[in-house]
């Protein structure tokens, strides 16, 4: 696996471009803004992307979405809980930016346990909501990777203070899904640096310890 992480937008947010070592084809991670450097990054990589995936439907995590999917022609995927959202994005996020699109169509609905597949890469969904109703990490058992949104960053958890967030929903996604991993697994988050599975079990001040 090539891996490739940008930091972009406003709010600093991790895209991720995960790239296949023998066949070059990519899947992009949260492609927050600045599409140009994403495929930058891809065209240094010698990739094509064949899958763009959203963790969740805010605005920070797709805004150079549409702008990738039309140069690279990638499927665009997002949980089905999200959809809706995403085509229709609260009134509240032009606050943040005036370029949230609107109208903006998944051409794949993704549900907890499908598998994808980039070339020889497996990646299996995990629905982790409570940051969003159909937030989602991505687990990648034969790398031991996870990209886990804004569900769980080091020593931190995504906010619950939007339209259709939960807390105590969080934290059960956090305990039961992501807490379920390997220890050594690596979390690659929305935001900030990386972190592990067994490191935020001991250290982060929001669920370590069963708290």
């Amino acid at each position: 696996m090539m891996l490739r992480t940008l930091t972009v937008g406003r709010l600093g947010t991790n895209c991720y471009v995960v790239a296949c070592e023998r066949t070059r084809q990519a899947m992009v991670v949260d492609p927050g803004d600045d599409a140009q450097d994403i495929q930058r990054a891809l065209d240094e990589l010698e990739a094509q992307a064949r899958l763009i995936v959203l963790t969740h439907f805010h605005f920070d995590h797709m805004l150079a979405a549409d702008p990738l999917r039309r140069e690279t022609g990638a499927t665009l995927a997002i949980h089905e809980a999200d959809a809706a959202h995403l085509t229709r994005p609260p009134a509240l996020f032009r606050f943040f930016s005036p370029n949230v699109p609107e109208g903006l169509v998944a051409d794949q609905l993704l549900h907890d346990g499908d598998a994808l597949a980039v070339g020889d890469i497996r990646v299996e969904v995990l629905h982790t909501p409570g940051h969003s109703p159909g937030g989602i990490s991505l687990w990648l058992p034969e790398e031991q990777v996870v990209f886990s949104g804004d569900a769980l960053f080091r020593q931190g958890i995504g906010r619950t203070d939007f339209p259709g967030c939960s807390s105590d929903l969080l934290l059960r996604s956090i305990r039961e899904k992501l807490f379920a991993l390997p220890d050594e697994t690596v979390v690659y988050p929305g935001h900030g640096p990386a972190t592990t599975i067994g490191y935020e079990k001991q250290h982060n001040p929001w669920v370590a310890d069963g708290r």
